[in-house]
């Protein structure tokens, strides 16, 4: 696939040196998000049950081969075995989605913030989890669907159909789909959103109750199927921002200044609002709304790579799976009878670690 970002081999002070460290931390983040992973398989509610890394291994091949062999609704040979259902029909989905939602919304966020050049942009910008959420909240109400994989289907129909058109009603404002008309189109169009959410669950108490825990943002319940329905889009959507990544450093230079490099504005703003649209919308329609990834990460990630997007896309995927991943484990290591929901841990954690960036800035 083409990339717009790879029209010119041309240089820029912009793009640091491919740094022999950068690339150590991230294979560092790799084997922490390894540890983390056999950390989360072993913590909840019925104990520890991860046993050694090679237990967890070795169980897990047997119980998919076994799983494999004898049908998509069967444990094969380890039916009697609690430990081996919870670990790998509970724990595991849930672990996956963690680890795959928190990098997609991290690397949303990214894109957002270097497409409008906006340091507070996130993918609610372009109205993804507001139009997420009004989708589904509609079909519950006029009792469409049911359940989770249902949510799915109709939250990344909602959210693509949001992103689109913002993004067209930001385009016919003067100059264009520039980061102004996109900023003020995604806010008054996403306030409409949420107005008519927030309608329908005045007016009906059952949409409430049904819906509440999604809207919250939860991994709790999250099965494999659902997980690998929106992990097809996710990594579809992280193959282009990966692609993105020269450009949209040039990019953030200014328009005038990328062209000038040999880079074309407009197309990198299509791949980019594509890519955004398939990675959020995606983890929204696995966990629900879950904020505050897409705004805290890749500031954190600027402060320590800098400001070149080859670095920050890889880095915000990262710790995005790190945080969500992370706080999900510990919800459940302090609360393991407790069905919190990580959405609404998430922006009291955030909160201050953002606070304290913006007091040091100035």
């Amino acid at each position: 696939m083409h990339h717009p970002d790879r029209d010119s081999h041309a240089e820029h002070p912009a793009l640091s040196a491919r740094s022999p460290r950068l690339g150590l931390g991230l294979v560092l983040g790799l084997g922490s998000l390894v540890l983390l992973s056999w950390v989360s398989l072993g913590v909840g509610a019925a104990g520890w049950q991860g046993g050694t890394i090679q237990d967890l291994w070795a169980h897990g091949t047997a119980y998919l081969i076994g799983h494999l062999g004898s049908g998509s609704h069967s444990i094969g040979h380890h039916s009697n075995d609690i430990a081996n259902v919870i670990v790998w029909q509970v724990r595991w989905p849930r672990t996956l989605a963690a680890i795959a939602t928190g990098a997609a919304l991290a690397v949303a966020g990214a894109l957002m913030q270097g497409l409008t050049r906006n340091p507070l942009a996130d993918p609610g910008l372009l109205g993804i989890n507001s139009g997420a959420a009004l989708a589904v909240v509609a079909a519950v109400f006029l009792g469409h669907q049911s359940s989770l994989s249902q949510y799915s289907l109709w939250a990344m129909a909602g959210a693509a159909i949001a992103a689109l058109t913002i993004a067209r009603v930001a385009s016919l404002g003067w100059g264009g789909l520039n980061p102004l008309n996109l900023t003020l189109a995604g806010a008054a169009l996403t306030a409409v959103f949420s107005a008519l959410t927030t309608g329908i669950l005045i007016l009906s108490q059952r949409t409430l109750d049904d819906i509440r825990f999604w809207l919250a943002g939860s991994l709790i319940d999250r099965t494999l199927p659902l997980v690998w329905q929106g992990l097809v889009p996710m990594a579809i959507g992280l193959g282009l921002a990966l692609g993105l990544g020269r450009g949209l450093t040039l990019l953030s230079l200014g328009e005038t200044v990328a062209q000038g490099l040999g880079q074309r504005p407009e197309r990198i703003k299509a791949w980019g609002l594509l890519s955004t649209v398939l990675l959020a919308g995606g983890a929204v329609s696995v966990v629900g709304q879950l904020g505050f990834v897409g705004l805290v990460v890749p500031h954190g990630v600027r402060r320590l790579v800098g400001q070149d997007y080859r670095w920050v896309i890889p880095y915000s995927a990262m710790g995005g799976a790190l945080l969500v991943l992370g706080l999900d484990v510990a919800i459940r290591w302090v609360w393991p009878t407790q069905a919190l929901p990580v959405g609404l841990i998430l922006p009291i954690v955030g909160t201050p670690v953002f606070l304290y960036w913006v007091v040091r800035r100035t």
